[in-house]
């Protein structure tokens, strides 16, 4: 059991840094200090307690990035309920569906989300408040609950008669082997499932965090990952709350030049953030000039390369706001082109692996001792086995269990007998190896692995990562054909496409494509057709492709 109790941690970091802004909408004017924050939290428990929810109790947390997402996360938790964060980007349908399958007694919506909503089809809920103002949406609130609303102000003033400061900040006694969280996740293989997380479980990511990762009360973060995905919530979230940071959320992830915007003007002490950002970065600003004749001369010469990466370094930098001292990526891998190239220039990054079963932090080391092709380190507070007779040689699947790991699939006991054996270990489903030190090497997912014509084991994920370097390559997907074969489906990159006037010549262009990556690859790995695509895949919250959904036409 972690040390830290969970709850507590943000009972004394509302305390301590009472005064401190805590969050801010990049979009608009919504902000709150630490103190705000906690007072907002105090109002929301009030009402609670008139709906009559109770510790253990499920609420339902159901809309876009905001501050008042966290706030309503944040207040549920220390009430000593259960959060059921539902990501903006399901359907109406999947929505109520996990609402529904969650027995959640409360929701707290966005407006406009609302509106897609059936409250009759929700059963358990029987109160509904706005995301965006604290109202209420139900049609019919009870009787109660509605005099308790409208006189909120003067039922707080009469519980803090003597006002609202730091020793008012108390919050409900959670052990950390209670549940705190059941997080629905979409995942790439198949329908979602309630991933049930203690307290234990957050606490040993965000202690972690605390004692792995520089980041101090009154610095900033830019919050840009779904919170109610795992990765973002931890990270980009409880992380930085406990310890007494400012985060601006920046929304609905938008366009790139927005983003480096954001970057500039928030200038954050931490970066967190998917690969797929820097891969598009480097494809679209640095190869380009890496590509010029002259400068790959330039770049073979000793001393004038390291003065040309060292521009391209502070470049960088600056584009990130320029005071960050780590980017840490995860949720996708890193193509080994990128990785190469950020060692390169010794741009500070790392990369972390994770799933939402262990609330989501499983290995991670920091830039300057991590180690090339690695995903980190596995944490001191979990364990690590390879399903390989030689594994640091050999891949297997790669198997944890400790601190982190999550109690179960909600309502699904079959799907955690086949997740979590009975020694305890969790199958992630992903293959890897590793190495005397415990660091990770992730070589693709269990379940998208291909046997090759001769029973060798190819990772898809590993050639998709190469042709994502070429030009005209946005994303793709590697298959297999009945003649066991490999063909890929590419979305192209339609900046690319229309800036360099290649729409009809582009059908030769893959084809070109197709051959420089063959002289990449073993014979049994090579492309036998690339199929050009006019849509984008679907993709998870974590931007990674819903493979599942895509096969070959015979």
């Amino acid at each position: 059991m972690i040390e830290k109790n969970f709850i507590k941690l943000y009972e004394e970091s509302f305390a301590k840094n009472f005064d401190l802004p805590a969050l801010s909408d990049y979009t608009s004017d919504i902000s709150y200090t630490y103190g705000e924050m906690a007072r907002q939290i105090a109002r929301l428990h009030l009402l609670y307690e008139v709906a009559g929810v109770k510790k253990g109790d499920k609420v339902a947390v159901f809309g876009k990035n905001s501050s008042n997402w966290c706030v309503g996360f944040m207040s549920i938790i220390t009430y000593g309920g259960v959060a059921v964060p539902v990501l903006p980007d399901f359907s109406p349908a999947d929505a109520q569906t996990i609402i529904n399958h969650s027995d959640a007694v409360m929701l707290l919506v966005d407006n406009s989300i609302m509106e897609g909503l059936s409250e009759l089809e929700m059963k358990a809920v029987k109160n509904i408040l706005s995301l965006d103002d604290w109202g209420i949406l139900s049609s019919l609130p009870e009787a109660a609950f509605k005099k308790a609303h409208e006189d909120l102000e003067e039922v707080f003033y009469n519980k803090f008669t003597k006002g609202f400061g730091p020793e008012q900040v108390k919050y409900a006694e959670v052990d950390n082997s209670e549940v705190v969280e059941i997080n629905y996740t979409s995942g790439t293989t198949g329908f979602s499932k309630g991933v049930v997380l203690s307290a234990n479980s957050l606490a040993g990511n965000v202690d972690f965090a605390m004692r792995s990762i520089e980041l101090n009360s009154g610095e900033k973060m830019l919050a840009l990952l779904p919170l109610a995905h795992c990765y973002g919530c931890a990270f980009d979230y409880l992380f930085p709350m406990a310890v007494g940071v400012h985060v601006t959320i920046l929304g609905k992830l938008p366009a790139t030049p927005v983003i480096i915007k954001a970057f500039s003007e928030v200038r954050p002490h931490l970066i967190l953030f998917v690969p797929i950002f820097f891969e598009k970065i480097y494809k679209k600003k640095l190869m380009p000039i890496l590509n010029k004749g002259f400068m790959k001369v330039l770049t073979k010469i000793p001393g004038i390369s390291g003065l040309i990466y060292g521009k391209m370094r502070k470049s960088l930098i600056e584009t990130f706001g320029g005071r960050f001292r780590e980017a840490v990526l995860g949720g996708a891998a890193l193509g080994a082109e990128v990785e190469n190239f950020l060692i390169r220039i010794k741009f500070p990054f790392t990369i972390g692996y994770g799933m939402t079963e262990c609330g989501p932090l499983m290995s991670y080391e920091g830039f300057a001792t991590t180690r090339k092709g690695s995903s980190g380190k596995i944490l001191d507070i979990m364990e690590l086995k390879i399903d390989s007779e030689q594994p640091y040689e050999v891949p297997g699947e790669i198997l944890v269990k400790g601190e982190n790991l999550m109690e179960g699939y909600y309502k699904n006991e079959e799907a955690t007998k086949a997740t979590i054996d009975e020694e305890g270990w969790l199958h992630t489903g992903d293959l890897g190896i590793t190495d005397e030190d415990g660091f990770i090497y992730i070589k693709g997912r269990s379940k998208s692995m291909l046997l090759g014509p001769s029973g060798q084991n190819i990772y898809p994920e590993e050639i998709e990562a190469k042709l994502c370097n070429l030009p005209y390559v946005a994303e793709a997907v590697v298959l297999m054909n009945s003649n066991h074969r490999l063909e890929a489906l590419v979305y192209p990159d339609a900046d690319q496409v229309k800036a360099e006037g290649v729409g009809e010549e582009l059908a030769a262009k893959m084809e070109e494509n197709r051959k420089d990556i063959n002289e990449q690859l073993a014979v049994y790995e090579t492309l036998l057709k690339i199929h050009i695509r006019e849509a984008e895949f679907e993709k998870t919250p974590k931007r990674s492709i819903k493979r599942f959904l895509y096969k070959l036409e015979e």
